[in-house]
């Protein structure tokens, strides 16, 4: 593992400062919260900071907290305190289960929202030091090589998936990230946080280097709404999603007034499927819908020659999980 400087923040002002101060000294930067990813990526000397901003001595950026009926949620809550957070258990009920599905207690432990919202791909390839896209090259190996947990949804040149639960469940959700840098803060959505290869191949979302997710904005829970987030993974434990979904009905008794359908593992951003919401709008759910349902949510797919059956497992998981919403009181 390489030397690197620790550097202890206060605030985020400080550590946003320390950032910048030190590339401009030639140095490279990582901030760390809970360091779970990181801490991998530098073992295998994925990333090689000489600078390490330490977030987790900011007080006060692991809370929840209400204010005008929005919710506001501190990027350094850890995963495990996320899930069990009662306010979020009750009103926005998938993000407790996506925080809850990730990894291991252990894991969920340590590891911060923020840190699962912004954590790097896990494409085999670029995890085990191919000069692909995403490290800097200028090929996607995946593309004939194995592609089995790739996208199959807004891919190219780099075919990765964005491999965080709670990404999906705030997008649907349709939260807002607060990021801080240097010279100032702004506030954007969940959605527009994200980028797609074809916008920066290097980059998953637009931070700079000099720029952390500091807190993210629930808008107020409408009376009548029901969420949930359905994960299917290869093993019990630290694994990702191969396919899942995080979906918010926005319900009138038995008629769902509005839909968000967010599908993860497919993409290399939380994919959104507005077509498939559009059918919901106004409808009384049933099992014939959900059908209709799932097939638009996959309509545009176009699989790699490795992960074709992640279309009838994806369709099957939309299916389930409306169903499943709209039996819920």
């Amino acid at each position: 593992m390489k030397t690197f400087t620790n550097s202890n923040a206060l605030d985020l002002h400080q550590a946003v400062t320390l950032a910048q101060q030190a590339r401009r000294e030639g140095r490279t930067v990582s901030f760390a919260g809970g360091g779970s990813d990181l801490l991998g990526m530098v073992k295998e000397r994925i990333a090689t900071p000489d600078v390490l901003v330490n977030l987790k001595t900011i007080k006060g950026l692991d809370q929840v907290e209400t204010a005008a009926g929005d919710v506001k949620i501190g990027g350094l809550i850890t995963l495990d305190a996320l899930h069990q957070h009662a306010l979020i258990r009750r009103q926005y009920t998938a993000l407790s289960e996506a925080a809850g599905s990730v990894a291991t207690p252990q894991i969920r432990n340590v590891a911060t929202l923020a840190g699962n919202v912004c954590q790097r791909p896990w494409c085999w390839y670029y995890r085990n030091g191919f000069p692909c896209y995403k490290a800097g090259g200028k090929q996607c190996f995946s593309i004939t090589g194995e592609n089995q947990l790739h996208a199959i949804f807004g891919g190219g040149p780099s075919f990765i998936v964005h491999p965080s639960d709670t990404a999906p469940a705030l997008v649907a959700l349709d939260a807002k990230f607060r990021v801080v840098g240097p010279s100032s803060e702004r506030t954007l959505t969940a959605a527009d946080f994200f980028v797609l290869p074809r916008q920066n191949a290097s980059h998953e979302n637009v931070l700079a280097d000099d720029e952390v997710l500091a807190s993210i904005q629930l808008p107020a829970a409408r009376q009548g709404t029901r969420s949930t987030y359905h994960k299917i993974f290869d093993r019990e434990t630290w694994t990702h999603a191969v396919v899942s979904a995080a979906i918010v009905l926005d319900m009138d008794k038995e008629v769902c007034r509005a839909a968000r359908i967010v599908l993860g593992g497919v993409a290399p951003i939380p994919w959104r499927v507005p077509e498939a919401e559009r059918l919901l709008a106004g409808q009384r759910l049933t099992a014939k819908l959900a059908a209709q349902v799932a097939e638009a949510a996959l309509a545009g797919a176009t699989p790699l020659p490795k992960n074709a059956y992640k279309v009838p497992m994806t369709k099957a998981v939309v299916r389930r999980t409306v169903l499943e919403l709209a039996s819920r009181a």
